[in-house]
């Protein structure tokens, strides 16, 4: 059963099979932020965000999904807002429901179109499913920090906490 909450279905369950429950859930961005850094494979948590979401198998966090703005420039429109990061436990389908769910609540929100980008080696089948189209290539960089816009590339450790490889940039038109 689905109940509202200021405007947002809570409880919607996504995969009943078997006796599976897999809902939306809010999450907040110190939770988020925590699950990221936990088991997120290439990528620290982002700093900030719009909005976050979690999805929740049988009770347990098994997957987030948080948006923000555009970390490029260009893009930065006031209608368009990034998936800045995505991070599950390798459920069936989780990627899918959260790309998902983070689209509907921009369009809900006023949004017009979500970016979101991908290691070169990754094949975006998640992001096909949830109806983003592959938008362009972004070149390899040795460093993502700018004089104008500088960027800590590394921890105190020196260990690399960003991927400075080629990506796929991606697209949804949310019309």
């Amino acid at each position: 059963m689905a109940t509202a909450v200021r405007g947002w279905l809570v409880g919607v369950v996504l995969a009943p099979e078997a006796g599976v429950s897999a809902e939306l859930v809010p999450v907040t961005q110190k939770a988020a932020r925590a699950f990221v850094a936990e088991h997120h494979r290439h990528s620290a948590p982002p700093r900030g965000d719009v909005f976050r979401v979690g999805l929740e198998i049988d009770g347990m966090l098994v997957g987030v999904v948080m948006a923000g703005r555009p970390t490029a420039a260009g893009l930065q429109d006031g209608r368009t807002l990034e998936v800045t990061r995505l991070c599950t436990l390798g459920d069936d389908n989780a990627c899918s429901m959260l790309y998902g769910a983070a689209c509907r609540a921009a369009r809900a929100l006023g949004y017009r179109r979500v970016y979101t980008y991908t290691l070169a080696g990754e094949h975006g089948s998640s992001l096909k499913a949830a109806g983003f189209v592959l938008d362009g290539d972004v070149a390899a960089r040795a460093s993502w920090s700018f004089p104008n816009r500088p960027r800590y590339d590394s921890n105190l450790f020196g260990e690399r906490t960003r991927d400075p490889g080629p990506k796929h940039r991606w697209v949804r038109e949310l019309g």
